[in-house]
This record gives structure tokens, C-alpha cells and sequence, in this order.
């Protein structure tokens, strides 16, 4: 089976599961990338050149647009699996696989709440494109439930939906927390940290992630003891702002790695995700991983099939009050929330996405066989 996938560019969280997909037997697999960015680029979300520290495109094998023809890539392909349909090279190739008779499965990260089709005209010209891409498609690789309601709701078969949920390499970041933990005191005192608990907020420091609504929350919550510190970690538009407003008790860590991440997630009690209209939220798959609680507004696309009660809470987008309760309560039982975090997680990772993907070629080559 050889199984071409035709994605933007090399993203940190992919290349692991690219890695594993490449292992398995029966797949001969391929990526052809619409442009490289191993080497480091600009991230306008984060307002600064960005190179991680983790390897993108090895274990696998890959190829860049401009240094192959992408006809004779899909040509050769038994089956092309596409992250998502923006831009005229993404819409070019779904348009020549269909053309050829290619099995077309196709994986974005869309909900309602994130990109919905809009009102009047708009709305209207928006859906009846989406029609015409998802004509093309033979299987959609369903990310979270979120998702899955997605395609549903424009029509798309059920029998055509494959579960393949975003996930992370729970392993890279639950053995990061575990190698991290004996050292705990000692990453505390070097932050300028004391004993007390620890939100932590990683991410863009954008608009739409709204990392002052948890500002607003902290300063208004009705702690029972000390008032915990506020982290941030990241970088953005918003961080002046959000820097001449914060108390003594926020702090900002800047932009940190990929090999960073696990021992901050290991030592707050709480991550937080206060965002709107958000696709997924990769971040809280991060975070649970290495066993810490999760708060996460309701437009927060992992948030149904991630967040419950035994993990942490998820609050009404934009209720400021609501937030603060939800830190108030998972912060009592931030250990338990935790463990039930780690526990969660485990069953949403590369090995029930793999059996996902294989379960739509089988699919789509099966439907292939009886034309």
C-alpha cells in the first residue's frame, strides 16, 4: 500500500506519528510536503523566528513541492491522505487524485465553532464550496467529536467518518515530567518560584486565545488560601499588555521548546486554555500527558472528548466568573485531577490513530475494488 500524504509543513506535533506510520508493515508511506520549514521560520503568532527542538522529518521518508512533480507523486500513490484543503496547491491536488481515481482521505481540524460557514451570501458560498472538496473526498479521518459533527452536518456519509483523533507522542512528554520530577525544587528556585500551586498558560499570546481572560480570572478568584502563581509561557502581540497588567504574582517564562515543555507541565497543577473558537488544542493532550489537571473553555475542540470532571473542568467561553470557579475547584484536587489526566490521555494516542488510518484504506480500497 502506498500512501502518499500532502500536508502544509513540517509541524512538531506530526512528525512522531509520521514516524510510527512509516514503521508499519503494509505501508509503503510518503510525504510531500507544500513547503519546508525544518530549518526555522517566522511564527506571526508568536512574533518571532521559531526552530524547534525536535526533529521534523526524519524516520520517514518526505519531499518538499518545488523538488518533485506532484502529479507524478499522486500518480504513483495508491491511496493520498491530505491534512486539510487550504490553498491552491492543497485544492489543485485533491482535484487531480479524483481525477485519476485515486482514493482521497482527508483529515482537517474544522468544528463549528471554529470556522463555521458564516451568515448570508458568505455563509451560503462557503458550504456549497465545501460540497464541491468534499465530493472529492472517499474517507474523512475524524480528529474529535467536534469534528466528526462537522462533516455530518454537511452531509457527509457516517459510513465514510473514521475516527483518527489528534493526538501527541504521550511517551516524549510523560517520560519529559518523569525525568523532570526529581528536580522539581530545583527548577522552582531557578523560575523564582516558591511552594505555592501554579496555573500554567502555554501557548500564543493571541486574541483569540485570550490568555487575559485567565489573568482576569486569577484576580478575581476567591482563593481559599494562598493565592497561587500564574505562569506564562509563550510569546505574542498581547504579552506588553499582558505584562502591564499582571500582579507580583505572574510570571513570564518566554517562549520555550518542544524538550522544555514536560518538566513546566510537571510542575504546575493546573494548565489552562481560556480560548475561543479553537480547532483542537494540542497543548491539553501535552499537558495531560504528563499528568497535570486541565481547564479549557467549552470552544476548545478537545475539550468533548478530553475534559471531564475526574480531569479537570471546562467553563463557558468568555464567562470570566465561571473560569475562576473552575480553578478554585480543580485546584483542591489538582493531584487526583492530575492521575486521571495521565490515565485519560493514555488511551487517545499513535496507536489508535494508526488503527484508524488502516481501517479507512481498508475502506477506500475496498470501494476501489468494486469499480
Amino acid at each position: 500500500m502506498r500512501l502518499l500524504h500532502i500536508v502544509s509543513h513540517p509541524i512538531q506535533y506530526h512528525a512522531p506519528l509520521f514516524r510510527r506510520i512509516a514503521a508499519e508493515s503494509g505501508i509503503e508511506f510518503r510525504v510531500l510536503f507544500l513547503r519546508d520549514t525544518e530549518g526555522g521560520y517566522f511564527d506571526a503568532g508568536f512574533g518571532r523566528d521559531v526552530r524547534w527542538d525536535v526533529p521534523l522529518r526524519s524516520g520517514y521518508d518526505s519531499v518538499v513541492w518545488e523538488e518533485t512533480d506532484w502529479r507524478r507523486e499522486i500518480g504513483e500513490s495508491d491511496a493520498v491522505w491530505f491534512h486539510g484543503w487550504q490553498g491552491r496547491r492543497m485544492l489543485r491536488a485533491i482535484g487531480q487524485a479524483h481525477a485519476i481515481g485515486k482514493p482521497v482521505m482527508m483529515r482537517g481540524e474544522n468544528n463549528d465553532w471554529a470556522m463555521p460557514d458564516g451568515p448570508g451570501i458568505r455563509g451560503w458560498l462557503k458550504r456549497k464550496f465545501l460540497k464541491h472538496v468534499f465530493a472529492h473526498c472517499n474517507a474523512f479521518l475524524a480528529i474529535g467529536r467536534a469534528n466528526r459533527d462537522y462533516y455530518r452536518r454537511r452531509g457527509v456519509d457516517l459510513r465514510r467518518i473514521h475516527d483518527m483523533g489528534y493526538a501527541v507522542d504521550n511517551d516524549f512528554f510523560a517520560a519529559g515530567a518523569e525525568a523532570a520530577r526529581p528536580h522539581r525544587s530545583a527548577l522552582r528556585r531557578s523560575l523564582g518560584f516558591d511552594e505555592r500551586p501554579v496555573i500554567l498558560y502555554a501557548g500564543k499570546f493571541s486574541p483569540r486565545k485570550h490568555p487575559e481572560w485567565l489573568l482576569e480570572a486569577c484576580n478575581r478568584a476567591a482563593w481559599p488560601g494562598q493565592r497561587p502563581i500564574l505562569a506564562y509561557v509563550g510569546d505574542g502581540e498581547m504579552r506588553a499588555d499582558l505584562e502591564r497588567s499582571a500582579s507580583p504574582d505572574v510570571r513570564f517564562l518566554g517562549f520555550k521548546n518542544q524538550r522544555e515543555l514536560p518538566a513546566l507541565y510537571d510542575l504546575a497543577d493546573i494548565f489552562v486554555l481560556p480560548a475561543e473558537r479553537e480547532p483542537w488544542g494540542l497543548a491539553v493532550n501535552e499537558s495531560m500527558a504528563c499528568g497535570t489537571a486541565v481547564v479549557a473553555s467549552d470552544q476548545v475542540g478537545c475539550a468533548p472528548d478530553l475534559i471531564d470532571e475526574s480531569c479537570g473542568a471546562v467553563f463557558p467561553c468568555g464567562d470570566i466568573a465561571a473560569l475562576s470557579r473552575a480553578l478554585v475547584d480543580v485546584l483542591v484536587r489538582a493531584g487526583e485531577a492530575g492521575v486521571a489526566a495521565r490515565r485519560k490521555i493514555a488511551g487517545w494516542n499513535f496507536g489508535t490513530n494508526i488503527k484508524g488510518l488502516r481501517t479507512a484504506l481498508d475502506a477506500v480500497m475496498r470501494d476501489r475494488r468494486r469499480l
